[in-house]
């Protein structure tokens, strides 16, 4: 007879099974995508985002991106909310005293402008924020640093309703914390980073840039760093490790593989960083997980229960060929790494691995790993290739030290030789402009980068190009109508806007070419220059009429409008009747909630390294 579970391992499994049954009733989390200028709004919108953060000019943690204005808001949460988007603030960083006016002032501009949340780090801002309003929604930032349920809750006595969970929580760490909320009643929205740069700090609350360079990270004036290279010194003595130089440079995050467990674990929503990125970063990232969502979806709604315990997300990844961690052009991977890439790795998710994680060769954008040098002549080089690589494509070679000067450039050529022509075994030869590389430098067995593929570059831009609606929302609509009556359409958007509009003559006795189902929705279906597409169409008009087809084009504009301006109305947020600030208040711990914390005696930890310290110890 086999062994029996432990109790733990019954846990465990009560735990998974629960988990399990929430993946089949939830929804797929919020896509959260980063916008730091109005050409990035338009790529995370038209590429699939559910919602956008961004900055204003002060109070944000990323002061180097364009960020948005006050004046701004206004327009640009009309547009979102015109698309079916919501809008986050990013307040999210430390604020003094001497601040909290012209912070109130800010977030008075931002509540009245119908903005959608904020995304608040200080817990005197959370107060300020309920002083004036008492339903503005409050998420509290990654830089809280909450690691737990008893975290959560001291989030949820500040009046936040989401919280950014820390970047260091692995998925054992989502699923316990989910747990431990179920067993109090009390669920909570939980949200993640799941792509983009990693901090070497914990969650963030870097202190390195300002203590070497008087910048704090919590001002929003992070100077990165931790992507500078490093000698290490142990004991006194300088440790060789190599071309090992970038020792606190973490890759990039990658959470494609893991999103069916997050999923399982009940995250809300998935927050993809990037505020100072390029709006080819972001529409690249937005879409790759946009079309993995779907694809889960799709999943979702064909699994039963017991398939989905070993469900595997059907990420494009079929036509991969070469080693581990390479990519295949059309493929997520590819994708990913071509928008920006350290290297990609599912960070904490999968528990602490920081070997892995930091790999300390670079700390800057490599792209999609090429292969290595074969040979080099003196005006071109054969590679053994692991990835795609074609005329236009641009290529840097990596020498070991990427903090100088390294060779590269654009791709002139391409040339499969046979075995007899590279010597033995298959290799390409590339060939670059002349005057492009310095040929001299490049040594056999050295790694080739792609740095950019300008097809792809193309291929994205068109998405968010201007007049380009990449994205729509569904609309319902009903007709109704008799002969000698007006006909009536009503039309109902995703969000539960309704719009009517009627013809402006009656309806007529048919002779040649009635009001039949497949030509209403043929008319009233040419939405293409709108942000809508008909989903559903209920038909409930007499046989035998019609109608002029100006009169139902005129019909359907008119529905669009009427939707359009709803949808576009700020969010009306409730106003505390008495809502002058005594900011002295807000940093009284005495209102805080508190934490109850078990009495525990101090600890001593001591290091140690051998044998002879462990016994001394």
């Amino acid at each position: 007879m086999g062994n029996l579970p432990t109790a733990g391992e019954i846990r465990e499994q009560k735990m998974s099974d629960t988990l399990l049954d929430g993946f089949s009733r939830c929804d797929v989390p919020e896509l959260l995508a980063p916008a730091g200028d109005w050409e990035c709004v338009r790529a995370a919108v038209e590429n699939g985002a559910d919602a956008i953060y961004f900055g204003l000019d002060k109070f944000n943690a990323r002061m180097r991106a364009k960020n948005f204005t006050e004046s701004d808001l206004p327009a640009l949460m009309a547009y979102l909310h015109g698309r079916g988007v919501r809008g986050y603030v990013t307040f999210n960083t430390l604020i003094f005293p001497s601040e909290l006016v012209e912070a109130e002032t800010f977030l008075r501009a931002v509540i009245a402008a119908g903005v959608d949340a904020a995304i608040v780090q200080d817990v005197g801002l959370c107060r300020l924020i309920r002083r004036l309003s008492p339903d503005f929604p409050i998420h509290a930032s990654t830089q809280m640093t909450v690691t737990s349920a008893r975290g959560v809750e001291f989030v949820r006595g500040l009046g936040a309703q989401l919280v950014v969970l820390a970047r260091e929580n692995s998925l054992k760490d989502i699923a316990s914390i989910q747990t431990d909320l179920a067993q109090t009643d009390k669920p909570f929205p939980l949200e993640v980073f799941v792509h983009g740069a990693l901090c070497v700090a914990y969650s963030g609350q870097c202190l390195t840039s300002e203590a070497l360079g008087g910048r704090s990270a919590n001002r929003g004036e992070c100077a990165q760093a931790c992507r500078l290279p490093y000698e290490l010194v142990s004991d006194g003595r300088h440790v060789d490790l190599g071309d090992r130089r970038y020792l606190l440079s973490p890759q990039d995050l990658a959470g494609l593989d893991v999103l069916p467990e997050l999923i399982r674990v009940g995250v809300r929503s998935l927050k993809i960083e990037g505020r100072l990125k390029a709006p080819e970063y972001v529409a690249s990232i937005t879409r790759v997980y946009r079309q993995a969502l779907d694809r889960l979806r799709d999943v979702q709604s064909q699994t039963t229960r017991s398939e989905m315990k070993s469900a595997e997300l059907p990420i494009e990844k079929s036509k991969r060929s070469g080693p581990p961690n390479t990519a295949d052009a059309g493929d997520d991977r590819y994708e990913l790494e071509m928008a920006f890439s350290r290297g990609l790795y599912t960070g904490w998710f999968n528990g602490i691995d920081n070997q892995s994680l930091v790999h300390a060769r670079f700390g800057k954008k490599r792209g999609v790993l090429l292969g290595t040098i074969h040979r080099v002549h003196s005006d071109r080089v054969t590679v053994n290739l692991v990835g795609p690589i074609k005329p236009g494509d641009g290529v840097v070679f990596d020498l070991g030290r990427p903090d100088q000067r390294e060779e590269g450039g654009r791709v002139y050529s391409v040339r499969s030789l046979s075995a007899v022509e590279a010597g033995g075994g298959v290799v390409t030869e590339l060939t670059f402009g002349e005057g492009c590389v310095n040929f001299e430098v490049l040594q056999p067995g050295c790694r080739v980068w792609k740095t950019n593929d300008p097809a792809l570059d193309r291929d994205v831009q068109r998405t968010y190009a201007p007049g380009v609606i990449g994205r729509k929302r569904p609309l319902s609509m009903k007709v109704y109508g008799e002969l000698g009556t007006c006909l009536t359409v009503i039309a109902r958007d995703e969000r539960g806007h309704i719009a009517q509009a009627k013809s402006t003559i009656v309806l007529l006795e048919a002779k040649t070419q009635p009001l039949t189902t497949a030509r209403i929705e043929e008319q009233l279906g040419r939405l293409g220059g709108t942000g809508f597409y008909l989903d559903q169409l209920e038909n409930e008009c007499g046989e035998g009429v019609m109608l002029p087809v100006r009169e139902l084009n005129q019909i359907r504009r008119d529905l669009v409008v009427s939707l359009d301006e709803q949808r576009q109305r700020p969010q009306r947020w409730l106003w505390n009747s008495e809502c002058a600030s005594d900011h002295a208040e807000l940093s009284d711990p005495s209102t805080t909630p508190e934490l109850v914390l078990e009495e525990k005696l101090p600890e001593i930890i001591v290091l140690v390294r051998d044998m002879a310290q462990m016994e001394a110890v």
